[in-house]
Formats: C-alpha cells, sequence, structure tokens
C-alpha cells in the first residue's frame, strides 16, 4: 500500500516531487535501477529520507508517481474531457514532443539499465493512454485491448528508435509518420482518420 500523497497543488511539494524525479533519471542512466538505493536518491535531490516518504513508500511508487505526473500532463494538454477530438491517439504529439525535449531522461526510461520495472510501467502508461483513447471511438473487429496493444507497442519502437537517431525528425513529422504507419490499422477497425470520436458524437 502506498503513503498518503500530499496534495500536489503545492508548490514545495511539487519542487520536491521535480528534486525526486530528476535524481531518479539522473542515477537510473548512471547506475541502472539496481544500482541505486533510496538514500541515494535523497542525497542526489537533497531531500531528506523522511521527506522522500512523505511522498512515496519506495523507488517503485517514485517511478509511478512520475508516469502518473506525465499522464496527467499529456492529458491536460488535450482540453477539456468530452470536447471534440479530431483524431484518434491525439495524445501522441504531447508524448512525442516531451519525449524529444527531453532525450536524455527517455533515454533512460527506455534503455536497458532501467530494468524490467521501469520499463514495464512505462509500458504500462502508454498502452493505457491508447486505450483509454480507443474506447471513446466505434472499434469493430478487434478487442480494444489488441488494438491498444498494437498502437502503443509502435509508438514505443517508434520513439525508441527516433532517440537513438543521430538526426531524429522533428516532433511534428515523427508524429505525423506514427499516425500514417498506424493509420491503415485503425481503419480496418473502423476508426475513420480526422472523424469524431464516439464520445464527442454523443455529447
Amino acid at each position: 500500500m502506498g503513503v498518503k500523497q500530499p496534495s500536489t497543488g503545492d508548490r514545495r511539494v511539487q519542487r520536491t516531487r521535480a528534486a525526486l524525479r530528476e535524481a531518479l533519471v539522473a542515477l537510473l542512466a548512471e547506475r541502472g535501477w539496481d544500482g541505486f538505493s533510496v538514500q541515494d536518491v535523497c542525497d542526489r535531490a537533497n531531500v531528506g529520507r523522511s521527506t522522500f516518504y512523505t511522498h512515496f513508500a519506495d523507488k517503485e511508487e517514485l517511478v509511478s508517481g512520475s508516469f502518473e505526473d506525465l499522464r496527467r500532463t499529456l492529458l491536460a494538454g488535450l482540453g477539456a474531457p468530452g470536447g471534440e477530438r479530431r483524431r484518434p491517439l491525439a495524445f501522441t504529439r504531447g508524448l512525442i514532443e516531451h519525449g524529444l525535449s527531453y532525450r536524455r531522461v527517455f533515454r533512460a526510461i527506455v534503455g536497458r539499465r532501467s530494468g524490467h520495472f521501469v520499463q514495464g510501467r512505462f509500458r504500462a502508461l502508454v498502452i493505457g493512454l491508447a486505450r483509454d483513447d480507443l474506447t471513446g471511438w466505434p472499434v469493430r473487429g478487434v478487442p480494444v485491448e489488441a488494438l491498444a496493444a498494437f498502437a502503443g507497442g509502435a509508438l514505443l519502437e517508434l520513439l525508441t528508435w527516433a532517440l537513438e537517431s543521430k538526426g531524429p525528425p522533428e516532433p511534428e513529422a515523427l508524429d505525423a509518420l506514427y499516425h500514417r504507419l498506424v493509420g491503415p490499422v485503425l481503419s480496418e477497425a473502423g476508426i475513420a482518420l480526422g472523424g469524431t470520436s464516439r464520445r464527442s458524437a454523443e455529447t
């Protein structure tokens, strides 16, 4: 069971959580998931151990909390829930922009040294975003879970490719490439590109 989270609206809380996230990523890149402890994170972030445990129960919860913060940021960029959604999987642009803007962070996340836990949580984040989005569209002929796994997995592989490239495309171009590649699969599943989601149509 996780610890009770303090209000994330407090600026001091935000600063502390940001410092812990940055320390986590730096240590992940330097030492790998098994190469550092909670105390190492606290030392790097200049945060007391008791303060750490006010926010998180362990390293695993710090990772999960960081990805939850990212999920909220991506969804906030899409506007109010229930609003018009001009295309499926609209969250991808924000994730790609975030990934290419913070390459060191994302390389640490998708790299081998991050360990199965970190990679698994990130994969769950991306596939979960895809599943939640596609649930609002009239999918036919295939299970939504299967389509979300395909769409999320494809995005992960394309983002990894871009992060490892010497000259990756701009976020807009990479997002366009992703949607061009997955477009035929979405169309086969009954999702018209550029259409409106069922959620929007029913409001």
